[in-house]
């Protein structure tokens, strides 16, 4: 175990255990603790080791597998990653050979935020969350585990998938009306959405500005409940960065990872196994497999198939999973070689189950998003009760209503 390890471990049991930890016992690095108490001053990525040697002063294979140019080598030998620039792929810390590099770990100032709330505390758990603490744990129970660590109570992202869903097929329904018309998602991935406003913008006109479920169940919250902390729990990285950016900031207080959760409840002694069960069933088919790739357009073609199983242009879809393939197929598209009307990229091979911070394979983790999402008992948002009424509550009598004035779920894709 490294020292930042010993650092972290050390300062999330006292954490959980309610004590203040005596530093004169452990052996630290400033700028890691510092990291570790003030995340949200850093980028989603830190560097927590000193370089091997390995690379090049001019080119560090860090640097260079970054496409969004966030990491340099400053003249003193240190790599700066520029927060703004961050998109939290975690490209560089897969390229670094020295492991001097690793993702951000918000549980800290979380924890404290949870124990000091203010107003009701919610998780917000990704649609890949089934099977990630264990095959046996349940929603029912991994909402029990949740509570006992401090959360009133815990909210399925998938739900606000089904919203998502909604609107996209209806987008598609409104926009696309001739062979030459195209559509590109997926609003859940925010590696997608990054590459394409910062490397190929000139598509974002046929980009959907539609917030992620993450920041739809946040604003939800929020907007039922204003003084509420929110947190998502998932799979990426990549989340981080997201719930900073400008025009969706304030939807979700923390972005904390499957992997830091099972941290806690290790350093709780929390065995999910072992909570009572308790039975909620809210989402619909279409909202648990966003998970995987292919899900969210499988999703919005049976959603539209539902509005008009007999319109003349249906979704034809064509899908990509990681960054070179979505690269691929944006350049395809760009010169002319489209086949299809609904893109669907995902930065992570396999979709989010593929995440770099999912604690179960990509492969089991998507026997487990088909498994969860055969067993919902609605096929598509439109056969969901609880959309429906969340909607009503929300100000939406109907669908249509929805799609015209659902500013709560649109993105501000210029503002910064």
């Amino acid at each position: 175990m490294t020292a930042f390890e010993d650092l972290y471990k050390a300062l999330l049991r006292d954490a959980v255990q309610g004590k203040e930890t005596n530093m004169d016992t452990i052996e630290y690095d400033a700028h890691q603790l510092d990291c570790l108490l003030h995340p949200q001053a850093h980028a989603p990525v830190w560097q927590t080791g000193a370089c091997g040697g390995h690379c090049g002063e001019d080119d560090p294979r860090c640097a260079a597998a970054c496409m969004f140019r966030a990491v340099t080598k400053g003249k003193d030998g240190k790599v700066v990653i520029d927060p703004e620039k961050c998109a939290g792929c975690g490209a560089c810390i897969a390229a670094c050979e020295s492991g001097a590099l690793t993702a951000s770990r918000d549980i800290l100032p979380a924890l404290h935020a949870i124990k000091h709330a203010k107003g009701p505390v919610y998780a917000l758990i990704a649609p890949a969350f089934l099977g990630q603490f264990s095959k046996d744990v349940t929603p029912g129970m991994l909402r029990s585990a949740l509570k006992a660590i401090g959360f009133d109570g815990m909210v399925e992202v998938a739900l606000f998938a089904d919203i998502l869903t909604l609107k996209e097929a209806l987008e598609f329904d409104h926009n696309i009306n001739s062979d030459n018309d195209f559509q590109l998602t997926s609003c859940c991935c925010p590696m997608w959405i990054a590459m394409i406003r910062k490397i190929y913008s000139q598509l974002m006109p046929h980009v959907p500005g539609a917030v992620s479920p993450m920041i739809a169940a946040g604003r939800t919250v929020k907007f039922l409940h204003p003084d509420a902390l929110t947190v998502f729990i998932g799979p990426c990285v990549a989340k981080k960065a997201e719930a900073k950016e400008p025009d969706v900031k304030g939807a979700v207080d923390f972005v904390l990872t499957f992997q830091e959760i099972r941290d806690v409840f290790e350093a709780a002694g929390i065995d999910p196994e072992k909570m009572e069960d308790t039975q909620k069933d809210h989402s619909s088919r279409a909202g648990r497999i966003y998970a995987r790739s292919g899900g969210v357009s499988e999703a919005v073609q049976a959603t539209v198939h539902r509005l008009h199983p007999d319109r003349s242009i249906g979704v034809k879809t064509r899908r990509a999973d990681g960054i070179p393939a979505c690269k691929e197929m944006i350049e395809e598209l760009q010169s002319g070689k489209r086949d299809a009307n609904f893109f669907e990229g995902m930065g992570c091979v396999g979709g989010c189950i593929g995440g770099p911070k999912a604690i179960v394979d990509r492969e089991t983790g998507r026997e487990n998003v088909d498994r969860y999402g055969d067993a919902a008992t609605y096929p598509t948002p439109l056969d969901n009760p609880y959309v429906l009424e969340l909607l009503k509550r929300l100000g939406f009598d109907t669908v249509e209503e929805f799609l015209q004035k659902s500013d709560m779920f649109n993105r501000d894709f210029h503002e910064r």
